[in-house]
């Protein structure tokens, strides 16, 4: 009996792997053997059966905070989400009381984060909450407004971070239509992180929300 269920098993799997790759490109669940992977890397071809990984090393990377997908919201342009997301931790001007307090300096002005993609972008926050730590504070603005950096449930930078997503699909065709090419697929992040993160880093969430509103559902 345990043979049979055992068979019946990966028959199930390999008749559920085969219908998945022949209904998407092959490529998003391509074998990548790569000895120099790092360690926060998650690769296409750990996804389960109905998954998908929004990997960097092919076109679903388009949809990573990282992509380079230019976009504009409330009147100010973008180079990336990670762009917008991190030039929040900077201050907005020389009265900013973040500028004025002389234990910190600021590598990055708020407008050269805002155009950075990618790693680079990442780094200048990695600067910027090293900053935050010194001066002790846990907020970042927008517009002048003062709210939350991590919270457990969705604020106003959450509610941002959505916004900023949503402008990057309205305005990118290409996103619009890889987004919608994944059809029902549950889309997984394509690195591993934090066990309980707030609402806004699951950017692959967000992307299914987004995808169902363009489905109509």
């Amino acid at each position: 009996m345990r043979l049979i269920a055992a068979i019946s098993f990966l028959t199930v799997l390999v008749v559920g792997c085969s219908a998945q790759s022949n209904q998407y490109p092959k490529v998003w669940f391509a074998l990548i053997d790569d000895p120099n992977k790092p360690a926060w890397e998650i690769l296409p071809q750990e996804a389960k059966p109905g998954e998908v990984i929004l990997s960097k090393r092919n076109e679903l990377g388009i949809l990573s905070n990282f992509a380079a997908t230019p976009f504009e919201i409330d009147g100010k342009g973008y180079a990336s989400v990670e762009g917008f997301w991190q030039m929040m931790l900077y201050p907005e001007s020389g009265t900013d009381e973040r500028a004025k307090d002389k234990r910190v300096t600021w590598k990055y002005t708020r407008d050269q984060v805002a155009q950075m993609t990618a790693f680079e972008a990442k780094q200048a926050g990695t600067l910027a909450e090293e900053n935050m730590k010194i001066l002790g504070i846990d907020w970042v603005t927008y517009n002048g407004k003062r709210f939350p950096y991590r919270s457990q449930t969705p604020g106003e930078h959450y509610r941002l971070i959505v916004a900023a997503m949503r402008a990057k699909l309205e305005q990118n065709p290409e996103v619009k239509r890889i987004l919608l090419a994944t059809g029902d697929l549950v889309l997984k992040p394509d690195h591993h992180g934090e066990a309980n993160p707030p609402p806004e880093w699951k950017y692959n969430e967000i992307w299914m929300q987004l995808r169902s509103e363009l489905q109509g559902k």
